[in-house]
């Protein structure tokens, strides 16, 4: 006896999903993560500079 039509298990597409994440995966970098490595960093050279000569300041002992 053969099996009814209705009594095969169901695809979900999980497979399709499957490879178009993975093919997005390797088909390079987000154009998002590219613009957020391109940004300037927060900090300037003007507030590190800044930091050390309060550091130094301090470690000699003269107050404001």
């Amino acid at each position: 006896m053969t099996r009814h039509i209705a009594d095969r298990s169901r695809d979900d597409g999980s497979g399709r999903t499957r490879n178009y994440t993975r093919q997005e995966r390797e088909s390079g970098l987000h154009p998002a993560v590219a613009a957020l490595r391109m940004r300037p960093r927060a900090r300037s050279s003007e507030e590190t500079n800044r930091r050390a000569a309060e550091f130094a300041r301090i470690e000699r002992g003269h107050r404001v």
